[in-house]
């Protein structure tokens, strides 16, 4: 007989999977991936305490007035201005959420369920522009409001998308031109 047949001819067929060495390569897995995720989670604890000279965020006013814009849509985060990748997670700045904004002549109001709502008063905002992203979203061109403001001695990048892309343009041209009034009245 040939040494193919002698082998077709065994009675018991060679065991295909061992269990022991499986489960032990999924187990070393899973422990290797929550070992990733809690060390982002401590670097992400570790940035928030190194943005702790960050003050307090505004609140808003009890009287703001009128709203002359509102939107409703995402929250993408908040960066030191000008550097898209910095992210400040100091005070739930770095927190993504759903975002309502409302416009008035005291400011920017931002409230964000299930996140710490904020208030950009009037007098600290410096330019608002169109971009494509922030610090953990990339968008189409023109895709992102990001309004750039002045809290304490930093200047941050705030990023924002609304529900209907068509609002950014109405909220760049308004908000520009309040910054400009109010760079003309100091």
């Amino acid at each position: 007989m040939t040494p193919v047949l002698l082998f077709a001819a065994e009675e018991k067929s060679a065991q295909v999977t061992d269990w022991t060495d499986r489960i032990g390569w999924l187990v070393g897995l899973a422990l290797f991936v929550a070992l990733v995720y809690w060390l982002m989670r401590e670097g992400w604890k570790w940035r928030g305490t190194l943005q702790g000279d960050l003050p307090e965020l505004p609140t808003a006013p009890e009287e703001a007035g009128e709203a002359k814009l509102t939107m409703s849509g995402r929250y993408h985060g908040s960066t030191t201005a000008g550097q898209w990748l910095d992210r400040i997670v100091a005070h739930g700045l770095g927190t993504r959420s759903r975002v309502e904004l409302t416009l008035t002549d005291a400011g920017l109001d931002v409230v964000r369920p299930g996140a710490t709502d904020f208030f950009i008063p009037a007098e600290r905002l410096r330019e608002v522009r169109l971009d494509k992203g922030i610090a953990g979203k990339v968008l189409t061109e023109g895709g992102l409001l990001v309004v750039t403001w002045a809290h304490g001695d930093k200047l941050i990048d705030s990023g924002f998308r609304s529900d209907r892309a068509a609002e950014h343009n109405d909220w760049v041209d308004t908000l520009n031109q309040m910054i400009h009034k109010t760079e003309g009245a100091r």
